[in-house]
């Protein structure tokens, strides 16, 4: 494999397990040092431990749209490593399911705060800490739920098509010296999406072209090449990483 990230050193929030360590274990492999960041310790350590160590990992716990816990984990970042020159915005959840007509107007916040509004401002954090003066490249994880409606998960998708418009304004922002992209998974297969397809999933994939369900390294391999000198004129965009099930109708 390539060493595209010799010397360069990332940010992944949520990236214990699933899309974000599979995105942090891609680029380790590619010659990058990475901070972890996850809301659990003891998982956080053993994603660590999994990518080789310290040599190549730190991990940061804390809450993804704790400001305190950015700032924190951004300054170990600089200080262990010497720079920060890539960032993948991976934290989302989605605590609720039912119509969004029903829904409680405090986890609609909650929901927006985490999945668009943590990732703005770790973005800030991070132009302001290294990439303001030193240059670097964003990519945010949105969610085909974000392109068209998405019944029962409604305020999930509203939140990623805010974060897809938040990853174009950035880049008319930022330009040239920070790149900003997004990928826009479909159903990938993680404990964080196991209720879309546990106990259907071959019913599910059948509605995909590609016939399968996406895994982490699916998404890993999209991340980064976008944060790659690689995608150095792209920029502002939304990349669709769906096994072609939006071309079928599907979300």
């Amino acid at each position: 494999m390539t060493k595209r990230f010799d010397g360069q050193v990332a940010i992944v929030t949520g990236a214990s397990r699933g899309i974000g360590l599979g995105i942090a274990r891609r680029l380790v492999e590619e010659g990058a040092r990475v901070c972890l960041t996850a809301r659990k310790p003891d998982a956080l350590e053993e994603a660590v431990a999994s990518l080789g160590g310290a040599e190549h990992a730190i991990g940061v716990p804390g809450k993804g749209d704790d400001v305190e816990h950015q700032a924190q984990a951004v300054k170990q970042t600089v200080e262990t490593f010497g720079s920060l020159d890539l960032l993948v915005n991976n934290t989302g959840i989605n605590p609720v399911y039912g119509r969004m007509v029903d829904l409680d107007l405090d986890a609609a916040r909650k929901i927006v705060e985490v999945n668009a509004l943590s990732a703005l401002s770790w973005t800030q954090q991070v132009h302001r800490a290294w990439m303001g003066e030193h240059g670097g490249s964003v990519v945010n994880v949105s969610s085909v739920a974000g392109h068209r409606p998405a019944p029962g998960i409604g305020m999930y998708g509203a939140s990623k098509a805010m974060l897809s418009h938040i990853t174009e304004e950035l880049a008319v922002e930022l330009g040239p010296g920070v790149r900003v992209n997004a990928v826009a998974p479909a159903v990938v297969k993680t404990k964080f999406a196991t209720a879309l397809y546990e106990g259907k999933e071959e019913e599910v994939a059948e509605g995909y072209p590609m016939k399968r369900l996406g895994v982490p390294e699916d998404v890993a391999g999209v991340v980064a090449f976008l944060l790659s000198r690689d995608a150095a004129w792209v920029t502002g965009q939304v990349v669709v990483i769906d096994g072609g099930v939006t071309l079928t109708g599907g979300v």
